[in-house]
């Protein structure tokens, strides 16, 4: 691809690299790790907040990832949870008691220690949130009620019901291990990285707001997840992340050699990036799937007819086919089938613009001026606004705007700056339709979309709004309280099948596709890990030779 000269200039200028990086095929580099180096790293948008619970923005969490620890590594393969921080740990039958044993001689990057009191401190600001800092609940953690420092190294924690996702929550980009100075730090002032003090294999060099940050390696660090393949300090000696917004320029950035992995590829780049011998990683997000979601607090959707409508008015698989790749699998249920508890919904979620008309017909919602259906005197016009961090979300949009009008329901497609976006995705009289995503390797994750005190997606009573809502469903809201709670492993897996069938029979959502994290990279570049949910980690990356 060529860029225009203009992109290239201020590209490079962003860059100042004083060479064009030239590279080889990944299969003519040495296998032997090399360490040295500074990774360029292109990520299309800024970071916003780093404090952990908050992090889960793919630009936060891809700056976590890299200065921060966790309790807890989980394996991105088996999914299964390995040391790290703790040495151990040991819980009770109904899971409301854990006790980590953490390793000797962490410490954080301003010398201080990473020990019982430090990780008792980390999770009583998770669990309980902090009213006078202004720090929100952790949405991977429930039922929270205390902790006790057992000994310099032992830390309990004690839950109000039982937890069982505590643990896999441990391991998490919202659990990032941060030192007492940076959790004495107000929340408005956490999307500074400089304020963050993690114990992990980088640290914060330095900063320019909204446009590149710059980490280097801690020459001390000894204490990376302990079945990781690499240990001791990282093998590169820093990364440049550089904010570039445009999808061309970054994909130019990469196949000229100025940048070694770039994030967020479009499907329409993945086959110039493949046939230019670079490296293609799409790792899943493994959570709720991405999705179109209703408010049903919203007149215009408050009949379950009209939502299933709607469901059956919706081609997945032309959206998947339009504007995707393989990468993204059609949804299946309202979690990605890669998914824990997963079970097969398709049956329930198909094409059917016959069955969408019925549905309309019979609930009185007939065809009037314009192609669009009326009733009672108001039309079936609804709004939604895109969702820039999610891929291609303004085209998927505006292609089930296609698919709806032909079965006479108007969608506008609106982007709005930020502001007006945030308040008006929070009133349904505003945005009764609203896409939707979240990753997490663990069931708790469908209760973080649609629970009132959590992501709250629907708008029920009692969560987060711009307005005092009056929908709000018990049925629904147990069942994910039992996902949180259920201490049985079979009994909880039961409680996320019953909860998948039950939101797709309220047709509270419409599942479209299963959503990867897409990364480009150079040949050179080996070693490049993911989390379980597909953020990357440098710890033991490296650069082959040019």
């Amino acid at each position: 691809m060529t860029m225009p000269l203009r992109r290239r200039e201020t590209l490079a200028a962003v860059l100042a690299s004083p060479a064009i990086l030239r590279t080889l095929p990944a299969e003519a580099q040495p296998a032997t790790p090399v360490r040295g180096g500074t990774l360029i790293y292109l990520e299309q948008q800024t970071y916003t907040q780093l404090y952990p619970p908050a992090g889960g923005f793919y630009p936060n969490g891809g700056v976590l990832n890299q200065i921060t620890d966790k309790l807890t590594y989980q394996n991105p393969r088996t999914l299964e949870i390995e040391p790290w921080i703790a040495e151990s740990w040991t819980t009770n039958a109904d899971r409301t008691e854990y006790v980590f044993k953490l390793r000797p001689g962490v410490t954080f990057s301003d010398g201080t220690k990473c020990d019982a009191e430090a990780v008792a401190k980390n999770f009583d600001n998770f669990g309980l949130g902090n009213r006078d800092l202004r720090y929100p609940v952790s949405e991977v953690i429930s039922n929270y009620q205390r902790s006790e420092v057992v000994d310099p190294l032992t830390v309990r924690f004690v839950f109000s019901r039982p937890a069982p996702g505590f643990l896999q929550g441990t391991s998490v980009i919202g659990s990032g291990l941060v030192s007492l100075k940076t959790l004495s730090t107000p929340f408005d002032q956490l999307g500074d990285a400089t304020k963050i003090i993690g114990s992990g294999p980088y640290v914060v060099q330095r900063q320019t707001l909204g446009r590149e940050l710059v980490l280097t390696a801690r020459t001390d660090y000894a204490w990376g997840p302990k079945l990781h393949p690499h240990q001791g300090r990282a093998l590169l000696d820093g990364i440049r992340f550089v904010v570039t917004g445009e999808d061309s320029v970054r994909i130019g950035a990469l196949l000229a050699g100025q940048a070694h992995v770039i994030r967020q590829i479009q499907a329409y780049d993945e086959k110039q990036v493949k046939d230019r011998g670079f490296q293609l990683f799409a790792p899943s997000t493994r959570g709720v799937n991405n999705s179109v979601v209703f408010r049903p607090d919203n007149p215009l959707v408050a009949e379950l007819a009209v939502r299933r409508a709607l469901l059956h008015a919706t081609n997945a698989q032309e959206i998947v086919d339009t504007l995707f790749s393989a990468n993204y699998p059609k949804a299946t249920s309202i979690i990605a089938s890669t998914a824990q508890g997963y079970i097969n919904l398709a049956e329930k979620l198909t094409f059917d613009p016959a069955l969408s008309a019925k549905l309309f017909d019979d609930a009185g919602w007939t065809m009037g001026p314009g192609g669009v259906r009326q009733k009672d005197g108001k039309q079936l016009v609804l709004t939604a606004y895109e969702s820039p961090p999610q891929p291609r979300n303004k085209d998927t949009l505006q292609l089930v705007a296609q698919q709806w009008a032909k079965v006479g329901v108007r969608l506008n497609v609106l982007a709005g700056d930020l502001g007006s976006r945030t308040l008006d995705s929070l009133d349904p009289a505003r945005t009764p339709v609203a896409p939707a995503m979240v990753g997490r390797a663990d069931p708790d994750v469908i209760r973080s979309q649609y629970h009132p005190l959590t992501r709250n997606v629907l708008l029920q009573a009692g969560g987060v709004a711009t307005k005092v809502q009056n929908f709000a469903d018990a049925r629904l809201n147990a069942l994910l309280d039992g996902i949180a709670s259920e201490p049985d492993g079979e009994k909880r897996m039961a409680l996320v099948a019953d909860v998948q069938r039950y939101v797709i029979d309220q047709a509270y959502t419409i599942p479209i596709f299963e959503e990867p994290q897409v990364f480009a990279a150079s040949p050179r570049l080996r070693g490049m890990g993911f989390e379980a949910v597909g953020r990357p980690s440098f710890y033991g990356a490296w650069l082959a030779a040019r």
